[in-house]
């Protein structure tokens, strides 16, 4: 029943429907406004966290093979030769480059050297051996095994080998290619310095006029006798002599050995140290004629195809080298004396 003394506010209805109950307009803005917000955020910022993590493991991961691949590269690279891709019994010239100073480690070490000459030999398809020569000189030592190597090859194999000079055939690499059957040179290449050097420095009146003092201790009175900052004596400087004097006779019946009745012994200076253009070489017996690699394939061994036997470092030994070897290079070469080189 209804109250007949009730009275209802003033533009009431009551059989207008009731509005339904909304949510505020800055609540559906503002996300801090709805309930359970902290947890929806915090999970939002885990999720990200993991994401990350996961993205950062992949990265390492990822970095960590390439460097693995890199050094198996690498290990394959050390343990690979490059070697002639021509069939044996296809006929060709082989060719060994002796370029640079001929030192112990370096490209142009026996070494190397007699390693590409042994290969070149034992391929039947090789008709003959062209050893291009742009050398300075270097050490006797190599220089020695690489010519006795050429004449124990030359036998064995039955097979000729020719020198052919490009810029420079001197001193140590002048050893070398006498013991070659023929040797062929650019008219302006620089051919002989048939001689034997010892070099170093003396400081010993700089210190004194310095005022420093020199404090070496030795066992046996002539171990230091090439130490730079102390007096050389008259018998060590004699005895220095007498070796080169050695060294230098050694080199000299070599180059008459190899040359024979083709070197002009009258020639004034021959084995001085001097040394003369390719066409003054060919003139004095030093050289046999002019002609380049493709001269010598063509028309005298008769095979114009040219393989290059050379033996180089690959690429992981080039950087063992740079970044290994180069760190104790001062050190080890401050202990090492004077050593005679022919250049």
């Amino acid at each position: 029943m209804t109250d007949p003394n009730r009275r209802d506010p003033e533009g009431f209805d009551p059989l207008e429907p009731v509005a339904p109950l909304t949510t505020p307009k800055n609540m559906a803005q503002d996300p801090t406004q709805r309930p359970g917000w902290e947890r929806a955020t915090l999970e939002k910022l885990a999720f990200a966290a993991l994401g990350e993590q996961k993205a950062t493991r992949r990265w390492k991961t990822f970095v960590r093979l390439a460097w693995l691949a890199f050094f198996i590269f690498l290990a394959w690279f050390a343990l690979s030769r490059s070697t002639p891709s021509t069939a044996k019994t296809t006929a060709h010239t082989a060719v060994v480059e002796i370029k640079g100073e001929i030192a112990a480690g370096g490209d142009a070490s026996a070494e190397f050297v007699v390693a590409a000459m042994k290969t070149a030999f034992e391929d039947e398809g090789a008709k003959g051996v062209v050893l291009l020569i742009n050398s300075p000189g270097g050490s006797p030592v190599q220089a020695g095994i690489i010519n006795d190597e050429i004449k124990r090859l030359k036998a064995k194999h039955k097979k000729p080998v020719y020198a052919v000079v490009e810029e420079t055939c001197a001193s140590a690499a002048y050893y070398i290619a006498a013991g070659a059957d023929k040797i062929f040179v650019d008219k302006a290449s620089i051919v002989g310095s048939i001689g034997v050097l010892m070099d170093g420095f003396g400081f010993t009146g700089v210190m004194d006029k310095v005022g420093v003092e020199r404090r070496l201790l030795t066992a046996g009175e002539n171990k230091g006798f090439l130490d730079p900052f102390s007096p050389m004596s008259d018998a060590q400087r004699a005895h220095a002599q007498t070796m080169l004097n050695q060294i230098h006779a050694q080199f000299i019946n070599v180059v008459k050995t190899g040359r024979g009745d083709r070197l002009k012994l009258d020639t004034p200076g021959l084995f001085s140290g001097l040394f003369w253009s390719g066409e003054q070489a060919v003139e004095y017996g030093l050289a046999d004629q002019l002609g380049n690699v493709d001269f010598v394939a063509r028309e005298v061994i008769k095979a114009e195809e040219v393989i290059d036997y050379t033996r180089r470092d690959n690429v992981a030994e080039k950087l063992a080298k740079k970044f290994g070897a180069a760190m104790g290079e001062a050190s080890v070469r401050s202990l090492q004396v004077a050593t005679p080189a022919l250049r």
